[in-house]
């Protein structure tokens, strides 16, 4: 597979005239950052069914693949089994992409958002045959999929399906170590299956550009020029076996640092990314609720209602930080974990078992109700 250079352009969150109104598209301002991401040798772009509600193919059929010529890019998009109420829907769905794109054939295309709910829905559909016929018949040139879930749920589906080429997982400095997203972990399954990995928020859509001042000062202490998320890119970037960071870019500005940072091939070294590590460690602590996951209050005194006490507070605190937006992983994860046995945060008895135990001392029950709030 020949993904050209390490940067994707997203087409997720591209340019809008009416932020209130997804599929009122910037096209000139779009048009704009597609010539330039070619012209300065990149060739990778990424879209999807359901990005800006059905524009963000559209866009890719009219600015990119009817304006370049087809060998000069490569084009991935998706398919999301979730959508699909019976089998013939899958073949709908497809050449509907491909009528939308102006194409004949995607050089990349992925199974959408794998989970347990969606891997579910694409074996109960013969999603997976579906799409190596296709292949089969030129359609598609590499298979793969994009990723939210727990790394058991990965090494299944690699295990089942080792004709998947690619992953593409959500792999960030902030979620590294996460319990919740999993991000090394989950690079690491993909590499033990010997697969390339394509990154998906790599700036943990936009907080990673917004650091607290503490943080910042770190970064700035090494590389008074660059910026957050040059960091954050590079870090990804750094990472061996990852072909692709995808971007969504949304203005100019940002591609053109983006096609900049990415032009140099630069990696980390070792004091640039203990700096990384180091701001991650003040973001963290830097959340409003001032959790250490420690587990004490789940493993001294188990919770009667099996409520995932240091896991909702940790993705309460990632949602906080994290940019309002239409699509929340956190919420994702939030929801897989109460589909797994975890009572929600509105199960909560009030017994304050939990408080009894916490080294942080912190008012775990009126907490839980803020993530209830939330997301119940």
């Amino acid at each position: 597979m020949d993904f050209g250079k390490n940067l994707g352009f997203g087409m997720m969150r591209l340019p809008q005239l009416d932020p209130d109104r997804a599929q009122a598209l910037d096209k000139e301002q779009t048009a704009r950052m597609i010539d330039a991401f070619i012209e300065r040798g990149f060739t990778y772009f990424d879209t999807a069914w359901m990005y800006h509600d059905g524009a963000s193919e559209r866009a890719a059929g009219e600015l990119l693949v009817d304006r370049h010529p087809r060998g000069s890019f490569t084009l991935a998009s998706k398919m999301f089994a979730s959508l699909l109420t019976c089998r013939e829907d899958a073949e709908k769905m497809f050449t509907t992409q491909l009528r939308r794109t102006h194409t004949d054939h995607f050089d990349f295309y992925l199974h959408h958002n794998m989970n347990a709910e969606n891997y579910a829905a694409a074996q109960k559909y013969d999603v997976f045959a579906y799409l190596r016929r296709r292949k089969e018949q030129g359609y598609i040139g590499a298979l793969g999929f994009s990723f939210h879930d727990s790394v058991e749920l990965l090494e299944q589906i690699l295990t089942e399906h080792p004709e998947m080429e690619f992953v593409q997982l959500q792999i960030n400095y902030l979620d590294w170590e996460s319990e919740n997203v999993q991000s090394r972990l989950c690079y690491e399954c993909a590499r033990s299956h010997g697969k390339s990995i394509i990154v998906m928020e790599p700036l943990k859509g936009g907080a990673l550009v917004r650091l607290p001042s503490e943080a910042e000062a770190v970064l700035r202490a090494i590389h008074p020029d660059w910026s957050n998320a040059a960091w954050a890119n590079l870090f990804c970037a750094s990472l061996d076996g990852v072909e692709m960071v995808l971007s969504g870019m949304s203005t100019w500005e940002q591609l053109d640092e983006n096609t900049r940072v990415f032009a140099a091939q630069r990696r980390l070294n070792e004091e640039e990314l203990a700096a990384v590590w180091r701001v991650r460690d003040i973001i963290k602590s830097s959340g409003e609720i001032p959790c250490t996951a420690c587990r004490y209050c789940i493993e001294v005194n188990p919770c009667p209602q099996n409520i995932a006490i240091p896991s909702y507070f940790s993705l309460y605190n990632l949602e906080k930080f994290d940019i309002k937006r239409p699509f929340s992983p956190q919420k994702e994860y939030y929801d897989y974990l109460v589909a797994n046995g975890s009572g929600r945060a509105a199960d909560c008895i009030k017994c304050g078992l939990c408080e009894r135990s916490c080294p942080q001392h912190i008012d775990i029950r009126t907490n839980l109700e803020k993530v209830s709030a939330m997301w119940d």
